[in-house]
């Protein structure tokens, strides 16, 4: 009796836990969805008391007319550009540092990866102004490559230590062999090392893309010119500009530039939950 009542109970819990997490979802994607409804409505119906959640009569208006009132295709082939390039950088300068921290042993090694993590913990706003001064005195303002080359100079804390930490669980005898064969180090990294990490290389490099596609803030810092501007600043023109009184049209273009990440993370949606994983691995 004790038994079933148990039973009944823990299925009771069961039930439960699913319905709020059902109605958590539901809260967090509902203003998606509305964004979504949203972008297919009409100017009338956008401003429809009550509001209707189903457009009545749905468009594509917003969407061309949206594109059309601010240069959202040169904003797009800018943010394609900063975001690949980006990203190349990331993956292999974060594989590379990775390599040598998790291969090339010395006694400064502990203390260069404690420096290392300690960087995780920085806001980005601290090292803005310094960063800011050196660009300016190498006359990058208002060009990409602020916004490229950190990304080759090393590839992020994080991505760094996920590399590491997976390095470190490959044995040592692969290393080994291959030098025993006569393979440099260099060549035991690209060609043994860089396919064995795998699952690794497309987290970061998921990851990576997400991050600089929709990173608002380092774009507005170091961009002045529009033809310039990435697609983040780009919807922060449009809204200032044209937002406040054509929702429809600022819905829809919104829609158009999260796009990719939604396809991206549809795709690839396992490497970013790899991603967190690996920064689990012992050492």
């Amino acid at each position: 009796m004790h038994a079933r009542r148990a039973i009944v109970f823990r299925r009771m819990g069961r039930v439960a836990v699913y319905l709020i997490l059902i109605a958590a979802t539901l809260v967090c994607i509902f203003p998606f969805l509305w964004m979504v409804s949203t972008a297919f409505k009409t100017m009338a119906e956008v401003y429809r008391i009550p509001p209707t959640f189903i457009p009545r009569k749905p468009t594509l208006e917003n969407f061309s007319k949206g594109w059309g009132y601010a240069d959202f295709t040169t904003f797009t082939k800018n943010t394609i550009f900063v975001a690949l390039t980006a990203t190349l950088g990331t993956v292999l300068s974060s594989s590379f540092v990775g390599y040598g921290f998790a291969r090339f042993r010395s006694r400064l090694s502990g203390l260069l990866e404690t420096v290392l993590l300690g960087t995780m913990i920085l806001p980005v706003q601290i090292t803005l102004i310094p960063q800011y001064l050196l660009f300016h005195k190498l006359g990058w303002i208002d060009t990409y490559w602020p916004l490229i080359v950190p990304s080759w100079l090393g590839g992020g804390a994080f991505n760094i230590f996920l590399f590491i930490q997976f390095f470190k669980t490959l044995p040592k005898e692969l290393d080994e062999a291959a030098t025993i064969d006569g393979a440099s180090s260099f060549q035991v990294y690209t060609q043994i090392m860089l396919p064995t990490v795998r699952p690794v290389l497309l987290a970061v490099t998921v990851m990576s893309l997400v991050y600089h596609w929709r990173d608002f803030f380092l774009p507005l810092v170091y961009l002045n010119s529009m033809n310039k501007y990435t697609i983040s600043i780009g919807l922060q023109f449009f809204q200032s500009a044209y937002g406040n009184v054509r929702i429809g049209m600022m819905m829809a273009v919104s829609l158009l530039a999260l796009l990719p990440v939604l396809v991206i993370f549809a795709f690839a949606q396992r490497y970013f939950i790899q991603g967190i994983k690996l920064s689990g691995l012992k050492s």
